[in-house]
């Protein structure tokens, strides 16, 4: 059965960073492409990031507008997990972040809150 379990959220300061986690089974990881998406309070789900399948230097990474410079996705396949480096976080990063695995379905985890404040 395929699951993924995110995890590192918290409560940080605007301009503090924090590593989100996400733990995958199921499957071979490192054939899937992997992405972050994140929901804002009264907002739809938005996309983030993702780094596809592939290994050392074949990864193909894209990221929305509004974390570039600022996030970095990676993923370790020997791990099974994927993550996202948060720096210089804002108020407007506050959401709760789900981790997607792609291949000819969808599967999402439950999500980690991170808020920022002011």
């Amino acid at each position: 059965q395929v699951q993924l379990v995110e995890s590192g959220g918290g409560l940080v300061q605007a301009g503090g960073s924090l590593r989100l986690s996400c733990a995958a089974s199921g499957g071979t990881f490192s054939r899937y492409d992997m992405g972050w998406f994140r929901q804002a309070p009264g907002k739809e789900r938005e996309f983030v990031a993702r780094i596809s399948r592939g290994g050392h230097s074949t990864y193909d990474i894209e990221y929305a507008d509004f974390v570039k410079g600022r996030f970095i996705i990676d993923r370790d396949n020997a791990e099974n997990a994927v993550y996202l480096q948060m720096n210089s976080l804002k108020p407007e990063d506050t959401a709760v972040y789900y981790c997607r695995r792609t291949d000819d379905k969808i599967y999402w985890g439950k999500g980690t809150l991170v808020t920022v404040s002011s």
